[in-house]
């Protein structure tokens, strides 16, 4: 090969690594006039074709730059690992592991059969002017499953399953002795086994039969295959629990006492796991005293037992719309651990002696029990707070515990925490679990009451761990423990909401953290009811990070906590669990637990937290899809949640239940999208269609199995006054929800930070 002219040929192909040449061209551009000079361009392509460094075209005779085998000395490659985000119809995008990075486009034929959320390696492309980065996968280092589920579609001697997810790009190939008995339609959990450099499809094997597409069950476990969730408890697990025995008066008596103390749970109406309870008793000095006892889990499982590592794996219980997943075994989460009402119960405890302000003067946390004097539903203590009538001991202790509360919320809210309000889709089921109603239950005074204490419980053990003593020295830091941790806002995004909010006349203040709160709130306050309120507070979210766990504490920015962990929830949180053995082995003075180890476990339930978040959200989808299956053609009122090229979504107002209205279908214009802005606008007439603003919709179609719903607008004859494009007020139900919320549990009814 003649190797300075490869040099030249390869340059060309270098400096423009999207475009394909043949050999007149590269000729043209390199001089080469003689017909020996174009035979020698000619020898040359073919031999960097034959040596990969090019590839030949879709056009026959027309050759690209191999980014795998770009030379060195040309342009040195570069590499970037992180996480795949596949997109409908094969695209991806890779998210870097490196904080700052931009994320890295991908064309479907550069995916290097990743799948979604794997751990890749991508070489980089040149960067192209006004272009962002594009890349293509090398090397998959880690896969983030190979458990898939979806519908069998059977041949002769082979068959394929048809994922249900969107992000599953392929059909997985099934060898006919592999299909375990499935038949043709079937939903089936199949485990991928190879994946042969030259097929176009991932090879597997079924490993579970489920049923019959469209059953509530089949359904339900489909999801939470999909999300890698088990469906059973192992033997082992289930054995060991059966063992497990209710505490002996031997083992009561080692604790502190609370039994003739009055105590009450407080949960939602139709909750089984108790794991959480107030007490309440006035001192003799004008105090109070309030215990948050929670339930003692960690007295039952012990680290590295079958039912503590089942419950590690799981991470969390995971809350179905029709359903709970336990963390642990039904004998300990609804039965041996959980707060009943007149049964005497080990609990992990925080008593605090508080003035009539909210203060705590002085705080107790250890192992005590209890027994609870009434179970409460959020309703029953609700109609307490309005009614304002001391009828009993209880409702004397709920009214005085919800002016503490409501001390505590305001406080928190003066030291810069931000309040996101939540919401929650709830669903009427009939016999059958098919929803014949959709609401949205909105939290108020008892939610609150729970909230703020548990607030308060996980604020105090965060602080009792995490605060170091600066008296004892620089030898003395803070011991190894688990935190729930919110980074600041990403001032990119941030700077992108200010601005956006200061065209629609808001204005927020960013020159401290309490000011960016408190502006935060006031705009909440002042966008409430009006027609921008969806759309600013959806925006608004997307400038929040995420909450997660781990061992490094950088403090809680939604709630201005400089420390803060979870502690509350130890029967359907694995974190929870960790932190009670943490302040156990703390509280009688044992030696640091290792950094790393426990940042690993940090890790590990964060993910399985944001998979049972999708899970749940999953399950909310199909059920919302199935609710408006037999309303096709139905009009309903709605609220603009999103834009995109592809098309408007929409909510409607009241149930949440979003679809989508393809760009297509809108015949009245050609319509673009102004990402900028949050809005779609006709290039003729200039109407446009944005975030927030309310139109009227009609049900065009709805994919059960891809929990896929389709909606077309309403035209502006039959739009009764609420014409798309102009602002609307919509009603307190269309308020979107919100980023996730303080409290003691991701269980229904109950809030979680």
């Amino acid at each position: 090969m003649n190797e300075q002219l490869a040099k030249q040929i390869l340059k060309i192909f270098v400096n423009n690594p999207f475009d394909a040449f043949n050999h007149k061209q590269i000729s043209s551009r390199i001089g080469a006039g003689s017909k020996g000079e174009r035979q020698e361009v000619i020898r040359t392509i073919q031999e960097l074709a034959e040596s990969k460094q090019l590839v030949e075209d879709d056009h026959k005779g027309k050759y690209k730059i191999n980014p795998k085998n770009i030379n060195d000395d040309l342009v040195p490659k570069s590499y970037v690992e992180g996480t795949i985000d596949m997109k409908q119809g094969g695209k991806a995008y890779v998210i870097p592991n490196e904080e700052g990075r931009e994320d890295i486009q991908i064309a479907p034929n550069n995916t290097h059969h990743a799948l979604h959320g794997d751990t890749v390696k991508v070489l980089m492309f040149p960067q192209r002017k006004m272009h962002k980065p594009e890349g293509q996968v090398v090397e998959i280092v880690k896969r983030a499953k190979k458990r898939f589920v979806g519908v069998i579609q059977k041949q002769e001697r082979f068959a394929f399953m048809v994922s249900d997810s969107r992000t599953m790009p392929v059909d997985i190939f099934i060898h006919i002795d592999d299909l375990g008995g499935a038949e043709n339609g079937e939903k089936v959990v199949v485990e991928m086994t190879d994946w042969p450099e030259r097929m176009n499809n991932p090879v597997g094997k079924v490993i579970k039969r489920l049923g019959k597409p469209g059953d509530n069950n089949v359904e339900m476990q489909s999801i939470l295959a999909e999300y890698d969730f088990p469906l059973e408890f192992p033997k082992e697990a289930e054995e060991e629990a059966k063992k497990i025995r209710k505490p002996t008066k031997k083992e009561m008596a080692s604790r502190r006492d609370f039994r003739d103390v009055l105590t009450f749970t407080i949960d939602p109406a139709d909750a089984k796991d108790f794991d959480d309870a107030l007490s309440y008793r006035e001192l003799e000095n004008g105090h109070v005293e309030v215990g948050v006892h929670i339930a003692d889990v960690s007295h039952y499982v012990k680290p590295g037992s079958a039912i503590d590592r089942e419950a590690y794996d799981r991470g969390t219980s995971v809350y179905l719309v029709d359903r709970t997943i336990p963390m642990l075994p039904e004998k300990l989460c609804n039965d041996v651990c959980s707060l009943r009402q007149d049964e005497e119960k080990l609990c992990f405890s925080v008593v605090m002696e508080m003035d009539g302000k909210g203060k705590v003067l002085n705080s107790w946390m250890g192992k005590t029990v209890i027994k609870s004097n009434r179970r409460m539903a959020y309703e029953e203590a609700q109609e307490m707070i309005e009614s304002g009538e001391s009828a009993d001991a209880v409702a004397v202790a709920v009214l005085k515990l919800h002016g503490l509360a409501t001390r505590l919320r305001e406080a928190r809210f003066k030291t810069g925490a931000i309040n996101f309000e939540s919401q929650e889709v709830k669903f009427q089921l009939d016999e059958n679990a098919k929803p014949i109603g959709v609401y949205i239950k909105e939290s108020k005074e008892a939610n609150w009451l729970i909230e703020e204490f548990m607030l308060l419980a996980n604020k105090t053990v965060a602080e009792r761990i995490g605060k170091v003593d600066k008296t004892k020295g620089k030898g003395e830091g803070a011991k190894t423990f688990v935190y729930r941790v919110h980074d600041e806002p990403n001032p990119e995004k941030l700077n992108t909401f200010v601005e956006f909010v200061a065209k629609l006349g808001f204005s927020m203040k960013t020159t401290s953290r309490k000011a960016l709160a408190e502006s935060y709130n006031r705009l909440f306050e002042n966008i409430a009811g009006r027609g921008e309120e969806n759309m600013i507070d959806t925006i608004a979210i997307r400038t929040m990070s995420k909450a997660y766990y781990s061992t490094e504490n950088i403090g809680h920015y939604g709630l201005a906590f400089p420390f803060y962990t979870h502690f509350t929830s130890p029967i359907r949180r694995y974190p929870d669990l960790m932190v009670h053995r943490l302040l156990e082995r703390y509280l009688e003075g044992g030696a640091s637990a290792n950094k790393e180890e426990y940042e690993e476990y940090c890790k590990h339930c964060s993910i399985m937290e944001k998979k049972a978040a999708d899970a749940e959200r999953t399950s909310v989808k199909y059920k919302q899809a199935e609710f408006l299956a037999d309303k096709l053609g139905q009009v309903f009122p709605a609220l603009i949640s999103g834009v995109s090229k592809w098309g408007i979504y929409a909510e409607i107002e009241g149930n949440k239940c979003e679809g989508m209205i393809p760009i297509g279908s809108l015949k009245d214009d050609y319509y673009m999208l102004d990402e900028d802005n949050y809005q779609v606008i006709g290039r003729r007439h200039g109407r446009t269609y944005k975030l927030g603003y309310p139109v009227n919709i009609r049900v065009k179609r709805v994919d059960m199995l891809k929990k896929q719903i389709d909606f077309e607008l309403v035209e502006e004859e039959e739009n009764a006054g609420r014409k798309p494009g102009k602002p609307g007020k919509p009603g307190k139900s269309g308020k979107p929800g919100k980023p996730e919320k303080p409290g003691k549990s991701g269980k229904s009814g109950k809030k979680k930070k």
